[in-house]
């Protein structure tokens, strides 16, 4: 899939009993009857999906985003009472249920349509195809840094300003006033001249009668009057006062907790299990083989854990039980050399005649890079409560996908979609590993041989050793010089090629320029992580012309500087972070500072690290980002999200390594799979630019740029160049500076 993007939808708005639903008729005819009992509660009555109000004047905003600790619920809400002229004291959110009509067709619409503007007579119909096709998808993903960009924009901004629409029609006919008379502020309409002020809930019933606006006006930035604040997260004050509920959390009455263990080499299946050696411990309800894993249900954790530990179990051989992290570095530089003495590149991006350029270059420069296996490490391990009873199965958990998740436990109990109802909570950690169903598919299938609630709870063990992990990598650079030092030559060539599909392309003007990559697959189960794709093509890409700057003998910044002349967006962030960090001044013995830059996700981020090296480890001192997403809806969240973005990939740059031995992950806990600490994490400054552009999103945007950011401060401090990550496996102990400048 594309880019995702943004724009138009919404179209009916009807009431009863005193609620009215405004939200977004994506196909002709009237949704309220499919959504009534999903969202209603008490003598609430419902007739659309999106925004609803009570008769108390409260505006309910129903969000099909899961909240996993990026703000989204706040973000997308504000959009909403921004356009709406709700009453944000009054407001309050929903997260839409897992069900076909939350479907989330605007993200398809956004990543095929993009920017295009539809006629207002073809909404309904475009929105009508799209919610087919994203419901024969069971997509209700939360993702990609999309969820302002596409569903803020394209939803909750339309679906407010239609409803406000619709709402001040119905008060113009009441009060027989024309509507330009009507103003609209904090869930209240007024009319001035005849100072009469009334409460939305006054029009509801009126208001839902009319048909909303297809394309109604949006506000323009200078016209915000909440967008562009730093109000409280709403998620916050649960978070602190422990209420907020979370998978882990779901007690249903009579339940029992079970553990799991699958074959340590992944794509086997259980070969025998012998439960006599569990027989007498106490507490132990069943031993349940699941196919791919063994799950041992008891009264507590802690007894089925340690009678997990305890079971004699075999798994069968698939051939890939002697497979070492080494052989698949190999295996990869053997299809790269392959590929080209082949002719069987795969063309990624081709502009000139990047080759021609680089038998003529003065200069040339190479270099290869390469990256570990990455697991997600969220601080909740993956967890679900499943009760099948009653023909139905009750699921609590925390995902990135609800409607999916429940497709897919459907189709392992062979049961109809409407008979499974995800409660999703909020998630402890996302990152792209909630978007995969692993952890619900069994529980739904433990529980449905069980007569009662099962909390299936992965160690911390089962949660290392079988994720979807972001890939291992290796990364070829050629680069040519002319005698001032330009580059006019970039050839790349790297391993497997997953999403987005700009992720390798370099920002610079290079005339010449041949990207290719070598398909390598192996056993080892891939995954969404943070930022996908951008978070190896960054570090690759921005290490790389590090290089290539000082090998001309030019400073890293201004090198950069210079090659975006034809990028001045990314050109004007690249010296906002510059600037702030101070990036000319000196610094003390053994200490650097490394400069990168990189747009992912519609948002460009340009980072700078200041570095201490001290007896040999690495200390980040302080971390200066600069970034334009369009404009920052929420900015304490675009911060909160820059950093989050920050400390999670350097986490991985200085320790996150995932490696194979005899077939299988080798790391279990975080004692091998180290976290950067509190007392480690440096000063961070985010500076944000509002550059009216195309909006972006915040979630992922913040990762990318760090790992270069940082080796480059190391090269920086020590004059030792590391082209592979972690950084813990580097020796930076040398004191002889001249002999520092390896691999």
């Amino acid at each position: 899939m594309g880019k995702w993007t943004r724009r138009a939808f919404i179209s009916a708005g009807v009431l009863t009993s005193g609620v009215v639903i405004f939200g977004v008729a994506v196909r002709p005819g009237n949704r309220a009857d499919k959504v009534r009992d999903l969202i209603a509660k008490d003598d609430e009555s419902v007739f659309n999906v999106w925004v609803k109000i009570a008769p108390d004047n409260t505006v309910t905003a129903i969000l099909p985003h899961a909240e996993m600790g990026q703000g989204v619920h706040t973000t997308l809400a504000m959009m909403l009472a921004e356009e709406l002229d709700a009453d944000w004291d009054r407001l309050e959110v929903a997260e839409a249920p897992a069900d076909k009509e939350y479907a989330n067709y605007a993200l398809g619409k956004g990543f095929v349509l993009g920017d295009a503007d539809v006629p207002a007579f073809l909404i309904d119909t475009i929105d009508g195809v799209f919610l087919t096709i994203m419901q024969a998808m069971d997509m209700q993903i939360t993702g990609g840094s999309s969820s302002v960009p596409m569903t803020g924009q394209q939803g909750m901004r339309v679906a407010g300003a239609a409803t406000r629409a619709v709402l001040l029609e119905a008060a113009a006919k009441s009060w027989n006033v024309p509507v330009a008379e009507l103003s609209a502020s904090k869930s209240q309409v007024r009319h001035e001249k005849s100072a009469r002020t009334a409460p939305y809930s006054e029009f509801a019933q009126q208001a839902a009668a009319l048909s909303l606006p297809p394309k109604p006006r949006l506000k323009t930035p200078d016209e915000f009057t909440l967008l562009g604040t730093d109000v409280q997260r709403i998620d916050i004050p649960a978070k602190v006062n422990g209420s907020a509920m979370f998978g882990l959390d779901a007690t249903p009455p009579g339940m029992k907790y079970a553990t799991v263990k699958a074959s340590p080499v992944f794509g086997t299946n259980v070969q025998s299990v012998n439960e006599a050696s569990i027989q007498a411990m106490p507490g132990i309800r069943k031993v349940i083989n699941l196919g791919d894993a063994v799950a041992v249900v008891a009264d507590g954790y802690w007894q089925a854990k340690q009678a997990l530990d305890r079971l004699e179990v075999k798994f069968e051989e698939n051939g890939n039980e002697t497979v070492e992290q080494s052989e698949i570095y190999h295996q990869f530089a053997t299809d790269m050399d392959a590929a080209t003495a082949n002719n069987d590149e795969i063309a990624d991006l081709e502009i000139g005649d990047a080759r021609n350029a680089l038998a003529g270059a003065d200069t040339v420069i190479e270099a290869e890079y390469r990256v570990p296996y990455l697991a997600h490490a969220a601080m909740e391990p993956m967890n679900c409560t499943a009760w099948v009873h009653d023909d139905i199965c009750e699921i609590w958990t925390g995902t990135q996908n609800p409607l999916g998740f429940a497709a897919e436990v459907a189709n392992a109990l062979e049961m109809d979609l409407e008979n499974v109802h995800l409660n999703n909570a909020y998630l402890g950690g996302g990152f792209g590993r909630r978007a995969f169903p692993d952890y619900t598919i069994q529980a739904a299938k433990i529980a449905a041989e069980v007569a009662y609630p099962v909390k299936l709870i992965w160690s911390r063990e089962e949660d290392m050793r079988h994720d979807h992990y972001r890939q291992a990598s290796v990364s070829r650079f050629t680069a040519g010089l002319d005698g001032d030092g330009k580059t006019t030559a970039w050839i790349n060539q790297y391993v497997d090629k997953y999403d987005p599909v700009e992720a390798p392309y370099p920002p610079y003007d290079i005339d010449n320029q041949y990207i290719h990559y070598a398909e390598s697959g192996t056993h080892v189960p891939w995954g969404f992580w943070r930022s996908v794709d951008h978070s190896l093509h960054a570090f690759f890409t921005e290490s790389f012309i590090d290089e290539v700057a000082i090998a001309a003998g030019e400073d890293p910044y201004q090198y950069r500087h210079n090659m975006l002349a034809g990028q001045p967006r990314i050109q004007k962030v690249l010296d906002l972070a510059a600037e702030k960090s101070n990036w000319d001044q000196p610094l003390p013995e053994n200490w650097g500072r490394g400069i990168a830059v990189h747009k992912s996700f519609g948002t460009i981020v340009a980072q700078v690290v200041e570095v201490e090296v001290v007896a040999g480890k690495v200390f980040p001192r302080r971390v200066t980002c600069a970034v334009d997403a369009g404009f920052a809806m929420h900015p304490d969240g675009m911060k909160a999200q820059m950093e989050s973005g920050i400390i999670y990939g350097l986490t991985a740059a200085l320790y996150s390594d995932i490696s194979i031995r005899h077939g299988a992950v080798a790391q279990s806990n975080f004692h091998d799979y180290e976290m950067l600490r509190m007392n480690e994490s440096p000063e961070i400054e985010t500076y944000i630019i509002n550059s009216g552009e195309k909006i972006g999103g915040a979630g992922e945007p913040g990762t990318p740029a760090i790992a270069p950011a940082l080796v480059n401060a190391i090269y920086n401090a020590t004059r030792k160049r590391i082209r592979e990550l972690p950084v813990k496996m580097h020796d930076l102990t040398l004191d002889d500076l001249e002999s520092k400048d390896v691999a």
